[in-house]
């Protein structure tokens, strides 16, 4: 098991990371800006360092430069995650003193594998798997409906991995042809999207006779006050949900929605 510092700014990207690391078994530290990230990693001396190039404060190459000169952190493998996409810019992150380079959107199938070469010897061989301890949900289908690519990205990573088949809209329109030509067994909306928000998308589902049925999750990554989480259960959502979220408690709601315990 090792201990891995992400150095991120995105809320969506961050959670995505930090999740995976969790079920293969690490010990994920979040830092939410550069100087943040060079404070932490003095504090808890890592195992590997995780860092976005285009930081608040200090960016990625400030925070590589400020790693690379403490006699203690310097042999601390750095690896950059960023959607740096233009000619030369892999080089230009390797010769500036990082140890790896990472692409975003990154692919949660492959994402431990790609660290593999940064990881401690043990932390390997002892992490080959995923350490969620559950029994997969085999057979259900979860419609996963958000603008965010992010945030469909994360729900996939962590649905899948727990057994569930996952079908992605990003809107509205799209998730009212894929519920018609194949309806799901959950319907997971995120509630502020463009055009047409959870809310919208809630009422044309409950108006329709063959879909109504289906259990419809609320989530949202804005705090609301009560108004919002009782009109959306008030519309017939069976829940709504906060993110971050757990996991497993993502999973338990879901299931408890999929079984009408909700």
């Amino acid at each position: 098991m090792a201990r891995v510092l992400v150095v991120e700014d995105n809320p969506a990207s961050c959670d995505l990371v930090v999740y995976l690391l969790s079920a293969f078994g690490h010990t994920p530290l979040s830092a939410r800006d550069g100087l943040e990230g060079i404070e932490t990693a003095r504090r808890e001396r890592p195992d590997l360092v995780l860092c976005d190039i285009q930081l608040p404060g200090a960016d990625g190459f400030e925070v590589c430069r400020h790693l690379k000169q403490d006699p203690d952190l310097q042999r601390v493998p750095l690896v950059a995650i960023t959607a740096y996409a233009m000619v030369g810019d892999r080089e230009r992150i390797l010769g500036e003193g990082f140890n790896g380079y990472l692409s975003k959107p990154i692919d949660p199938h492959t994402f431990i594998a790609n660290l593999a070469p940064y990881l401690p010897v043990k932390a390997v061989e002892s992490r080959v798997s995923p350490t969620n301890n559950r029994a997969p949900v085999q057979g259900a289908t979860v419609l996963v409906v958000d603008n965010s690519t992010a945030n469909i990205t994360l729900s996939r990573s962590i649905l899948e991995s727990f057994g569930y088949r996952i079908v992605a809209a990003n809107g509205v329109d799209e998730a009212m042809v894929l519920l018609r030509a194949q309806p799901p067994d959950v319907i997971l909306s995120d509630l502020h999207m463009l055009v047409k928000d959870g809310f919208d998308f809630i009422k044309l589902v409950k108006a329709d006779v063959e879909l109504r049925r289906i259990p419809f999750v609320l989530i949202s990554s804005t705090v609301c006050g009560d108004g919002e989480r009782m009109k959306g259960l008030s519309l017939g959502a069976a829940d709504f949900i906060i993110r971050p979220i757990e996991p497993r408690v993502l999973v338990a709601q879901i299931e408890s929605c999929r079984n009408g315990k909700i």
